[in-house]
C-alpha cells in the first residue's frame, strides 16, 4: 500500500514573474470558459423555444465542459499564487475521477451529437421518432453513466497500485500516464496499460462512428441544389469535425505516445489541448450557426442590462 499522503504537480514556471504571467492567462482562460459555457446553460435552460434535441445536447455538453474545465485550472492557479505545487492523495485521485469521468462522457455527447446531424440531414422524415425526448434523454443518461463507470474503473486501478518511484507528477493536474510513471508493481503496471489501451480503442470505434456520420452527412449536402445550404451545412459540420479530431488526436498522443519521444514540455502542450482548449472553444463552435441560440443569449444579456439599469436607478433614489 503506497504510503505517499500528497503529491507534487509540475511548476509551470522558475520566476515569479512567469508564474503570475501564466496565472493571469490561465484565469483569462477559465473566465472565458465559464461565460461561454454558463450563458449556452442558461439561454437553453430558460429560453422557450430552445427546446430541440440538438439544444438539449448542447445543454449537456456545456455542463460537461464547465466541470472539465473546473477540475483542472482552479488548482493549477491557487497553487501558483500560493507558490505551492502539493496537492494531496484524495484530492488527486478525487482530480482523476471527474476528470476522466466528464471528459469521457462529453466524448459521448459527441459522439451522439453526429448521430443527431446524420438523422437530421440524411433522414429527416424518420427525425422526430428516432430522436423524440425519450430517446434524447436515454441516450443523455447513457453517456453519463459511461463516463462515471469508465472514470470508476480506472480511477480504482491506478490507485490501487503501490507507488514508490517519488511522488512529483510532472503535469499541471494529476493525470494517469504520470501517475504510472511512480509505479513499483510492474505487473499493476501493464494491466492498467492494456485498460487504457482498449478504452483508447473504444474512443477510436466512437471517432470512427463520427466520421463515417459525417461523410454520409457530406454527401448528402453535395445533392442539395441550394448553394447556401451546402455552405451552411459546411460551415457547421466541418468546424465540430475539427474539434473532435484535436479531442482525440492529443488524448492519443498523451496516453499512448512511445517514451522515447516523451518530454516535459510536449507532455504539457499536449496535455493542455485536450483538456483546456476544448472547453473553452466549444461554445464558440457549436453556437456561431445556431441563429437561435444567438438570439437567446443576446435577449438575456439584454435583460441583465434593463435589470442592471433598474437597480441603479433605485440605488440613485
Amino acid at each position: 500500500i503506497s504510503s505517499i499522503s500528497e503529491f507534487l504537480l509540475l511548476a509551470l514556471a522558475d520566476t515569479r514573474q512567469l508564474q503570475l504571467l501564466h496565472f493571469w492567462l490561465l484565469l483569462g482562460i477559465y473566465l472565458a470558459a465559464l461565460l461561454g459555457n454558463g450563458l449556452i446553460s442558461t439561454a437553453v435552460a430558460c429560453h422557450h423555444r430552445l427546446h430541440s434535441p440538438m439544444d438539449f445536447f448542447l445543454l449537456n455538453l456545456a455542463l460537461l465542459d464547465l466541470g472539465c474545465i473546473s477540475t483542472t485550472l482552479p488548482k493549477a492557479m491557487v497553487n501558483i499564487l500560493h507558490e505551492t505545487r502539493d496537492i494531496s492523495y484524495a484530492g488527486c485521485a478525487a482530480q482523476v475521477f471527474f476528470f476522466l469521468f466528464l471528459f469521457s462522457a462529453e466524448y459521448c455527447i459527441l459522439t451522439i451529437m453526429s448521430y443527431d446531424r446524420y438523422v437530421a440531414i440524411c433522414k429527416p422524415l424518420h427525425y422526430g421518432t428516432l430522436m423524440d425526448s425519450r430517446a434524447c434523454a436515454t441516450m443523455a443518461a447513457a453517456a453519463w453513466a459511461t463516463g462515471a463507470l469508465f472514470a470508476l474503473l480506472h480511477t480504482a486501478n491506478t490507485f490501487s497500485q503501490p507507488l514508490c518511484q517519488g511522488n512529483a507528477v510532472d503535469q499541471f493536474f494529476c493525470e494517469i500516464p504520470q501517475i504510472l510513471k511512480l509505479s513499483c508493481s510492474e505487473l499493476d503496471y501493464l494491466w492498467e496499460i492494456g485498460f487504457i489501451i482498449v478504452s483508447v480503442l473504444a474512443i477510436l470505434g466512437c471517432f470512427i462512428f463520427i466520421v463515417v456520420s459525417y461523410v454520409q452527412i457530406f454527401r448528402a449536402v453535395l445533392r442539395m441544389p441550394s448553394e447556401q445550404g451546402r455552405h451552411k451545412a459546411f460551415s457547421t459540420c466541418l468546424p465540430h469535425l475539427a474539434v473532435v479530431s484535436l479531442f482525440v488526436t492529443t488524448d492519443f498522443l498523451a496516453y499512448l505516445k512511445p517514451s522515447s519521444i516523451s518530454s516535459t514540455s510536449l507532455d504539457l502542450v499536449v496535455s493542455f489541448l485536450y483538456s483546456v482548449v476544448p472547453p473553452t472553444l466549444n461554445p464558440l463552435i457549436y453556437s456561431m450557426r445556431n441563429q437561435e441560440l444567438k438570439d437567446a443569449v443576446r435577449k438575456m444579456m439584454s435583460w441583465t442590462n434593463i435589470s442592471r439599469g433598474r437597480l441603479l436607478i433605485c440605488l440613485n433614489k
